[in-house]
C-alpha cells in the first residue's frame, strides 16, 4: 500500500473542540516520542502549499494542550515517513517541540489495520457512534477523504460524512444514541442545535422523558432556530392540536391540525372517504 497524506477538508466542521481524540487509538497501543528531527514530509503528499496563520493557531493550541493525537509514521532508511499528521508535525516544531507522540507502523502493518477497519465499518452490529469512529480512524490514521472511504464502503459520501457528524454530539446524546433511548433521526435533530447547547439538553430530555417523535424533535429545532426560545412559547408551537384547530375541527367535523415549519407552516385537515373530501371541498369553497 503507497504510504497517503494529507488530513482532508472540513474536518473542523466534522470533529468538534472537545472531541476525544483517544477513541481512535486502540487500547493497548504504545505511543512513541520521536524527534522532530527524524521525521519526514510523505513524498507522496499532495499538499504543497500550508497556511502560515492556520499553522500558527495550531501551533498555539500545541503550546497550550500538546498533540491529543499521535501522528502515525513508518520508518523508512533511518528515518520516519509521516503517514498521518504533517500539519501537527510542521506546527509542533513551530511551537518549539523537540518531541512529537508517534504510532510507529510499517507499511504492511497499515494495509492490514486499514482492511481490518474497512470490514469493521461494514459490521451489521456496530452502533452508529462506534461506525463514526472506524470511519474517522480510517480519515485521520491513514488520511482517506471521505470520498475515498465512501467508494470502498459502497455508501454515499453524504451518508458517510452524516455518520461521521455524530461524534460532535454532547456526551449524554451520545450515550443516549449508544444505548438505544433515541434514533440517528433524533440525535442529527439534537446535532441541528449546536450553537445551543442548552437546548440540546433540553431536547434530549423531552425525546427521553416524553417520547416524542423525530417529527416533534424537528419541530422544536425549527421554533428554536426561528428565535422562539423561551420553554411555553416552544410547547405552544409544537402542539398540533391549538384552540383554533379545535374550533375548525368542530366547524367541519374532522381533525384539524397545524404543524410549524421554518417558514411558516402548514394546516392538515383530515378526511376518512371520497365523499368526506368532496363535502369538506364545498364547505371550504362557500
Amino acid at each position: 500500500m503507497s504510504a497517503k497524506a494529507g488530513l482532508g477538508r472540513g474536518l473542523g466542521s466534522l470533529i468538534p473542540e472537545n472531541f476525544d481524540a483517544a477513541l481512535l487509538v486502540d487500547d493497548g497501543e504504545r505511543i512513541e516520542n520521536l524527534s522532530v528531527t527524524v521525521l519526514t514530509p510523505n513524498p507522496e503528499q499532495p499538499r504543497t502549499v500550508f497556511d502560515a496563520a492556520a499553522l500558527e493557531d495550531l501551533a498555539a493550541s500545541i503550546r497550550r494542550h500538546g498533540i491529543v493525537q499521535p501522528l502515525v509514521v513508518s520508518p523508512h532508511q533511518g528515518e520516519y515517513i509521516i503517514i498521518a499528521g504533517d500539519r501537527r508535525w510542521r506546527a509542533a516544531k513551530i511551537a518549539g517541540l523537540k518531541t512529537v507522540p508517534t504510532l510507529v507502523r510499517t507499511l504492511k502493518e497499515l494495509e492490514q489495520l486499514e482492511i481490518a477497519l474497512v470490514e469493521n465499518v461494514q459490521r451489521v452490529d456496530l452502533d452508529a457512534i462506534e461506525q463514526a469512529v472506524s470511519v474517522e480512524r480510517l480519515h485521520q490514521q491513514f488520511n482517506l477523504t471521505y470520498g475515498e472511504i465512501a467508494k470502498r464502503l459502497g455508501k454515499a459520501e453524504t451518508t458517510l460524512s452524516n455518520i461521521v457528524r455524530l461524534l460532535q454530539l454532547p456526551e449524554d446524546s451520545r450515550s443516549a444514541l449508544q444505548e438505544g433511548r433515541i434514533s440517528e433521526g433524533h440525535a442529527r435533530q439534537v446535532l441541528a442545535l449546536k450553537d445551543h447547547p442548552e437546548k440540546q439538553a433540553e431536547l434530549l430530555k423531552h425525546i427521553t422523558a416524553e417520547g416524542w417523535s423525530v417529527r416533534q424533535a424537528e419541530r422544536y429545532v425549527t421554533s428554536i432556530k426561528a428565535g422562539h426560545v423561551e420553554t411555553k412559547v416552544v410547547k405552544t408551537r409544537l402542539a398540533a392540536e391549538t384552540p383554533e384547530t379545535k374550533r375548525l375541527s368542530k366547524r367541519y367535523g374532522t381533525p384539524v391540525k397545524i404543524y410549524r415549519t421554518a417558514k411558516g407552516g402548514r394546516l392538515e385537515i383530515s378526511f376518512t372517504t371520497d365523499e368526506d373530501l368532496q363535502r369538506l371541498l364545498g364547505e371550504l369553497a362557500d
